[in-house]
């Protein structure tokens, strides 16, 4: 019902828009990753306290972040679908963006930053982990949680990027939720690879020291990620072009009307993963009367909006034909 719930939530009023589906495949990716972090934060913190490790106190932050960070991206997918109103005109899809590029910077630094210094504050103050096996017991359930969260994600995410490459895809994507929710648990499943590792290392050679250098690892992985992420985020909040197919579908439609001799530029741009805005320059033949190109505007608008669902505007610049030349000359 939870689910159910969120979905409706982030489906604007009145008729479905063309990114209801994909909302709803977001909004399931997130509440899985909710859901296996709280459980799983909670069983951290407690293991650090009964033990005194820092590479599980740094795993429990970076649970505790994850799931923080899962909250934000569930505000961004509701806030996204807000309609448009005086102060917005072309609504607040961007939000998504906004908060998207926001858990990039929380992963660094309520993740990184703190791992680090747990990290540094354990090797400069060693000391033994106690209870050693109730570690491996919690990160061993960690470990199957994310698993399960992680394959959600990646399901959602092979589902989107057919036979393209991951960073391929990742980089022309325009919905963040569900690439973010995937990099996480990896980070997240290699977290726990390097705390086991480290904290078995501490049991081997008896260096408590061992715990501390995970700590730093787990911190150093969560950087590295926050960069990633946050290079990413940042180019769809600045504004990206829709994908290359868009672009020169729309320019085949605008082509195929009889009162176009040529078509300039189609500038396109995401405000959204499914709000694109179109701003097309054409131009017309001489010929042609004020009455027809009215009406051949109008179909061009109502054709490219029918083949392509989330173009939500399209804006159209005219020339006379002659005018090209002239130009062109000058």
């Amino acid at each position: 019902m939870a689910r159910d719930a969120l979905a409706e939530a982030v489906e604007p009023a009145g008729p479905a828009s063309a990114g209801g589906g994909e909302d709803r495949e977001s909004a399931k990716v997130v509440f899985a990753a909710i859901a296996a972090n709280l459980a799983i934060t909670v069983t951290k913190f407690v293991a650090a306290l009964l033990t005194g490790s820092a590479s599980m106190l740094s795993e429990a932050v970076h649970s505790l972040v994850d799931t923080g960070n899962e909250a934000l991206m569930l505000v961004g997918l509701k806030r996204s679908r807000k309609p448009p109103d005086e102060r917005h005109p072309f609504g607040y899809a961007r939000e998504l963006y906004f908060w998207t590029f926001v858990v990039a910077l929380v992963i660094f630094a309520g993740g990184a930053v703190v791992s680090l210094y747990e990290g540094v504050e354990k090797i400069l103050h060693p000391h033994p982990v106690e209870q050693a096996w109730i570690n491996f017991v919690v990160l061993g359930v960690a470990f199957v949680m994310e698993a399960i969260s992680w394959v959600v994600a990646l399901r959602a995410f092979n589902a989107e990027r057919g036979e393209a490459g991951v960073f391929e895809t990742v980089h022309a994507s325009k919905d963040p939720t569900v690439f973010i929710v995937l990099f996480e648990d990896s980070a997240a499943l290699v977290g726990l690879v390097i705390a086991a590792a480290c904290l078995s290392a501490d049991l081997l050679l008896d260096q408590p020291v061992y715990d501390g250098v995970g700590s730093i690892l787990i911190g150093l992985v969560l950087a590295a990620t926050a960069a990633f992420l946050a290079y990413e985020t940042k180019s769809l909040l600045i504004g990206e072009a829709a994908r290359p197919d868009l672009v020169h579908g729309v320019r085949a439609l605008v082509q195929e009307e009889d009162v176009v001799d040529h078509v300039n530029e189609v500038l396109t741009i995401h405000l959204g993963p499914t709000a694109v805005i179109v701003n097309l320059s054409v131009d017309v033949r001489d010929e042609v009367g004020a009455g027809e190109v009215e009406q051949a505007l109008a179909r061009i608008e109502r054709r490219v909006k029918e083949r392509f669902p989330e173009i939500s505007r399209v804006f159209t610049e005219l020339r006379a034909a002659g005018e090209r030349a002239t130009l062109a000359k000058g």
